[in-house]
């Protein structure tokens, strides 16, 4: 059993989608709205360079749902036919399943491709299981359990759900006489009422995931939470001249983004910027909800409560809005918070540079489970319990991103980063970045080809190759001399 309070802990783990780690108060964000997660911050350890493994959302999730690499997993992109049969024994969900926890799940899961169908189930481990991947209307009547609830609510999802427009870099403005979707009837919502109909039956230890599809584009808050903001007190993006061409040169080496990038002022990214806090704002709001329950059901001091996202979003930096194959901060910097009243530190937060695939073995060691050899992610557990110090995690953490459908322009590509460089290789378009973030945190100048860093970037290179080379999953286990 694990820690001292001689019983496996309950978890609940929140994940959003597409949230950057700069949109909570308590961690510097002045335009954020977010006291459940401030609470958060203020009880538990607060990780503030935690870097997910790639900036789509499968490869992501299937990473720090096994503890290991996207390659490993054999999750590279979105729109995989199937989870890989072999990567279900590192599911970290399956584990503590087979460990005796009671596993449930609210929202999106997204290990395999789900474009209009339901998402084939691996061996999971999940009891419960109320999907939804996203808040669109793409699934017919028993495909889609969110459709369903507002159907059985007496809702069509067809005119709930419906978009005043399909332009994914603009913000659809709600009015209070023509809302997007109402907050009641929200997916984010949704969500947590699934996780409550869990709670509420759920045998200890439970694991419970929750996953709305928020702060994720369309940019379509609730009338209610974008009133809250003042679309010219926002701060802008982060974007220098010279930036949209910079982008316009990898586009034109077939370097894989969703959108081509502009001035940051075509795309009003102010209102961008509103309606991402006020999405942000209605998740913490729900999210509170549920710290709520497991305070007045005496839970909440035997429950591990994480917080966290499977990737970032641009947000007009650089030109940029939503994710692809870059590796700026915005993209790959996500929030991580981990609280447990009295069995890890509170208050803390830790500069060390932290990976997702190191949620699934510190779940395994909070639950006092061994970790299988081929997880790749390293316990963060001396941290959250103070034995190591806040920094002693790891000395680089590192992204791939690997195109796996057919074509002649196929992008992949890898990010280290170590505590002062990053660097950055298109592999298969001789092409690269190397950014100074002690002096240029935001990564506006490339020092890729500049004459004074190149045995510099040889060196990171070189230390990149023997990363990646390390991270390859070493296969079938060897029994025998022959």
């Amino acid at each position: 059993m694990a820690m001292g309070s001689g019983r496996a802990p309950n978890i609940l783990w929140y994940c959003t989608d597409q949230q950057r780690f700069d949109t909570i108060a308590a961690l510097g964000s002045p335009h954020a709205h977010t006291p459940t997660l401030d609470g958060l911050v203020a009880d538990g350890v607060s990780f503030t360079h935690a870097y997910c493994q790639n900036p789509i959302c499968a490869p992501s999730r299937a990473s720090f749902m096994t503890g290991r690499y996207p390659s490993a997993v054999g999750v590279t992109a979105n729109g995989n036919d199937y989870f890989p049969p072999e990567a279900e024994a590192t599911l970290v969900s399956r584990l503590l399943a087979e460990a005796g926890y009671d596993c449930g799940l609210a929202g999106k899961l997204h290990l395999a491709g789900c474009e209009r169908r339901r998402e084939p189930r691996a061996a999971d481990g999940f009891r419960f299981f109320q999907w939804s991947h996203s808040s669109r209307n793409n699934w017919p009547p028993g495909d889609h359990d969110y459709a369903d609830w507002l159907r059985t609510g007496g809702h069509d999802p067809a005119v709930v759900l419906k978009l005043k427009h399909q332009r994914k870099d603009r913000v659809l403005r709600p009015s209070p006489g023509d809302d997007n979707v109402p907050p009641d009837l929200h997916q984010t919502t949704w969500c947590s009422e699934m996780a409550l109909e869990f709670l509420a039956g759920a045998r200890e230890p439970w694991l419970l995931c929750v996953n709305p599809f928020d702060p994720h584009p369309p940019f379509n808050p609730p009338w209610e939470y974008w009133r809250r903001f003042d679309v010219e007190d926002m701060p802008g993006a982060h974007f220098r001249p010279g930036d949209v061409q910079f982008q316009a040169r990898l586009a034109a080496a077939g370097v894989d983004f969703q959108r081509p990038a502009v001035h940051p002022d075509v795309i009003d990214v102010r209102a961008l910027q509103a309606a991402y806090y006020a999405m942000i704002e209605l998740i913490d709001d729900q999210f509170g909800r549920l710290l709520r329950w497991l305070d007045a059901a005496g839970q909440r001091a035997n429950t591990v409560v994480i917080f966290t996202s499977d990737h970032g979003e641009m947000l007009g930096d650089h030109g940029l809005v939503q994710k692809g194959c870059r590796f700026y901060e915005g993209a790959v910097r996500v929030p991580l918070i981990w609280s447990w009243p009295g069995q890890i530190q509170a208050g803390l937060r830790s500069d060390a540079l932290v990976e997702l695939t190191d949620i699934a073995p510190t779940l395994l060691a909070l639950a006092g489970r061994p970790v299988p050899e081929r997880m790749q992610g390293r316990s963060l557990l001396p941290i959250l319990t103070g034995t190591a110090a806040p920094d002693a995690q790891r000395t680089f953490v590192r992204r791939e991103y690997r195109d796996s459908s057919s074509g002649p322009h196929q992008t992949q590509a890898t990010m280290y980063r170590d505590r002062r460089w990053k660097l950055i290789t298109y592999h298969s378009h001789g092409l690269g970045e190397l950014y100074d973030l002690a002096s240029d945190p935001w990564e506006h100048h490339d020092l890729w080809n500049h004459p004074d860093h190149l045995d510099l970037r040889h060196e990171l290179t070189q230390r990149s190759f023997d990363a990646a080379v390390l991270a390859l999953d070493p296969g079938a286990p060897r029994t025998m001399r022959h």
